[in-house]
């Protein structure tokens, strides 16, 4: 039994209709599904990814009204978008630019060619070149060309004071492996520690920079709320639930998200993380062909749907 890798990540959004704007135009992601946050039906939740909604490409983001992000420690900093060759960074860089996105310059980080970005409300991304491996699922409406789209989530960043705990639950836990270290690119003092899971590669990895300078940070528009990582099969997921709680580690205990099924966890340092089922998938309660094109709800809250709309505000 091992993790499989990144599952989705769960961002923040104050400016909901702007993000959309974003993320399926600038970013060329197609919007697999439009639904509501399950514990605050007042609240979007929206899930970007590759044609398909494939588990490991998903981008996700809540619609909540809050202050922007205090940048800090305890926190996930960074999110990385695989792409496939230096040819798709080089368009991505002049795309972006042309596009008034606030962007770095492609560099070399952990041996692999990076380009560090930042949406409209300051939530830090990278395109990681990846080589091309494994299978990719371009999304055919894209303003963005095949071969360049975004092909899934790469390594995500993560800042603590101390590494010790968290290291603990990683390996101990939840089965990842430490592989490498490398400077920190803004912090030459400080070392990133990478950690893998299942077949490691960059849909597979955590890197963590230990920050004890930094201040707290507080969550907020422009942040990172959780990362899921990836379990195959309902059997597979029971088995983490036993295996969490064997090892007495506090939990939300089963939650069936009806798309996938999840367990939460915070390690500890704060930052909370998700074990999230592979399947049933995007596709059990829509066409594949029309994939978040309206508002999607799972069983249990259809029966207040037109009470959900009606709070809901426009994002097309």
């Amino acid at each position: 039994m091992e993790l499989g890798g990144i599952h989705h990540l769960t961002a923040i959004s104050a400016r909901i209709r702007e993000n959309h704007r974003f993320y399926t135009q600038t970013l060329g992601m197609r919007l697999v599904k439009r639904s509501v946050n399950q514990d605050d039906v007042s609240a979007y939740h929206l899930f970007y990814a590759d044609a398909r909604g494939t588990p490991g490409t998903d981008l996700t983001f809540f619609d909540f009204a809050m202050r922007p992000e205090r940048r800090g420690t305890h926190s996930i900093a960074r999110t990385s978008l695989r792409v496939a060759g230096p040819a798709a960074l080089e368009w991505w860089a002049g795309h972006l630019r042309e596009n008034g996105v606030a962007v770095g310059d492609v560099a070399l980080r952990d041996s692999r060619l990076t380009l560090d970005l930042e949406d409209p409300e300051g939530q830090r991304l990278s395109l990681v070149d990846d080589g091309g491996a494994g299978e990719a699922h371009p999304w055919e409406r894209s303003p963005v060309p095949a071969g360049h789209q975004v092909r899934g989530l790469g390594p995500i960043h993560l800042s603590v004071p101390v590494l010790a705990p968290t290291d603990a639950v990683l390996q101990r836990a939840l089965g990842m492996r430490p592989v490498r270290d490398y400077p920190h690119p803004e912090h030459a003092a400080h070392t990133v520690h990478v950690y893998e899971m299942g077949p490691g590669g960059p849909a597979a990895e955590l890197h963590m920079a230990v920050q004890p300078e930094l201040p707290v940070a507080g969550q907020g528009a422009g942040g990172v709320h959780h990362v899921a990582f990836r379990t195959p099969t309902f059997e597979e997921y029971e088995q983490w639930i036993e295996r969490i709680a064997s090892l007495g580690i506090p939990n939300s205990g089963p939650v069936d998200r009806f798309w996938f099924r999840s367990l939460y966890l915070r390690e500890p340092n704060g930052i909370l993380f998700e074990i999230a089922t592979d399947g049933p998938g995007f596709a059990v309660d829509e066409d594949p062909a029309t994939l978040g094109e309206k508002v999607v709800l799972p069983p249990f809250l259809e029966a207040r749907r037109a009470q959900i709309l009606a709070n809901l505000k426009p994002i097309d």
